[in-house]
């Protein structure tokens, strides 16, 4: 026997994890000695008969261990506020970045089993240090500007309303250079990639050269791809693994939800619902979703307009850029305002009143972000939508 086979601990010494109780009960054996003995026999053999946990494996519907939470912007800005004064941003740390722990995982830093959202706060001339990872990821501005990221050596500036999506294994840095501290949304897919250990890192440059920390109006990558329904001929042959373009600027989104509301205005369709105008974030390149993980989305909800109540497998986190209204997920209800983060879990339905007004939002309805596992349900052939009444089971 070589020294690095296993060896089975004596039997007296171990206890199976595994764990099965004989209890009558629907579709169940009825409870013999002779059960109870094969019980002992499977929990020794680390096997779990289907029958005793079918209803937990393969249940009807979605059962989503997330649960429907909303996340105050006012608090996450004081925190961080003060974690700003406390805790420095430096290689080790990397990121002053904190995560939303959704009540249903168990204190994970996790918003929902597959999506990770944290706020990541910068003090007025930080660096944040240069690395990179396997995680795909996103940064969303509700406010501020003065900080910009610089991915593979490409300086990338950060204004309120920006999407700037980033796909995995990419090198990047943050730096603020404006006289004031700014606080932005983080997306990635880290729950996903460590569940299923898959994950990679590695850490960067320590510090950047002069010309990585200036940034001009508009990015190498913007050059290239930042030109609507036009790609650039020297880059077909490319291929992808998520979006080239580094940041879809805010007066674009807002141009496009405004378009679709004067659409409807006018009496010509353009919007997913009355009052409700949505766009996608998608790859210049492929005109798929942005990233391999992670879609991308932003609403628009006239001042007085609700939503019908939506279903959707995967989970998704959304952010209020603009505006004030009522939220609703499965039994939940909130009043929401400006920078407001809430998930939605798998199958729970969700509807959204809007009470904007331009005294609170510069639109006049609410806008809000969205970013969904959907890509990734979609690839397997598991995403599914209802719209309407709420449908408990899908068929």
């Amino acid at each position: 026997m070589s020294e690095h086979d296993d060896v089975d601990p004596p039997v007296d010494s171990w206890v199976s994890p595994v764990s099965l109780t004989v209890e009558d009960g629907p579709d169940q054996p009825p409870v013999t000695d002779g059960l109870a003995d094969l019980y002992r026999g499977f929990e020794q053999a680390l096997l779990v008969p289907l029958w005793t946990r079918i209803g937990d494996l393969m249940p009807a519907r979605p059962r989503s261990r997330a649960r429907p939470h909303r996340w105050e912007w006012r608090t996450l800005l004081d925190l961080a506020g003060r974690s700003g004064d406390l805790v420095p941003v430096g290689r080790g740390g990397e990121r002053r970045a904190m995560a939303l722990a959704n009540p249903g995982l168990g204190g994970r830093p996790y918003a929902t089993p597959t999506l990770w959202a944290a706020i990541q706060y910068l003090m007025p001339g930080e660096d944040a240090p240069e690395h990179r990872h396997s995680q795909n990821a996103f940064r969303f501005v509700v406010e501020g500007e003065g900080v910009w990221t610089v991915v593979e050596g490409d300086p990338v500036p950060m204004r309120r309303g920006d999407f700037l999506p980033q796909p995995g294994l990419n090198w990047h840095a943050h730096h603020n250079a404006a006289d004031r501290p700014m606080a932005w949304l983080d997306g990635l897919d880290i729950p996903l990639q460590y569940d299923i250990e898959a994950q990679f890192f590695d850490f960067g440059r320590d510090t950047l050269p002069a010309e990585e920390r200036t940034a001009p109006d508009r990015s190498r990558a913007e050059l290239l791809w930042g030109h609507p329904g036009l790609v650039p001929v020297s880059q077909c042959e490319r291929r992808s693994g998520g979006t080239p373009l580094l940041r879809y600027r805010w007066e674009d989104t807002d141009a496009a939800l405004a378009g679709q509301l004067e659409l409807e205005r006018r009496g010509h369709p353009g919007t997913v619902e009355p009052g409700h105008a949505l766009v996608r974030y998608t790859d210049p390149a492929t005109a798929g979703d942005v990233l391999p993980t992670i879609r991308a989305q932003f609403h628009r909800v006239r001042g007085g307009a609700e939503t019908a109540p939506r279903q959707e497998t995967g989970s998704s986190v959304y952010q209020v850029f603009d505006g004030s209204g009522r939220v609703t997920v499965g039994d939940r209800s909130w009043s929401v305002q400006r920078g407001d983060l809430f998930v939605v879990p798998s199958w729970q339905p969700l509807s959204i009143r809007s009470e904007a007004t331009p005294s609170d939002s510069d639109s006049g309805a609410l806008d809000l972000f969205q970013f969904s596992d959907a890509p990734l349900l979609t690839k397997l052939q598991l995403f599914r939508t209802h719209m309407g009444h709420i449908e408990e089971n899908p068929a």
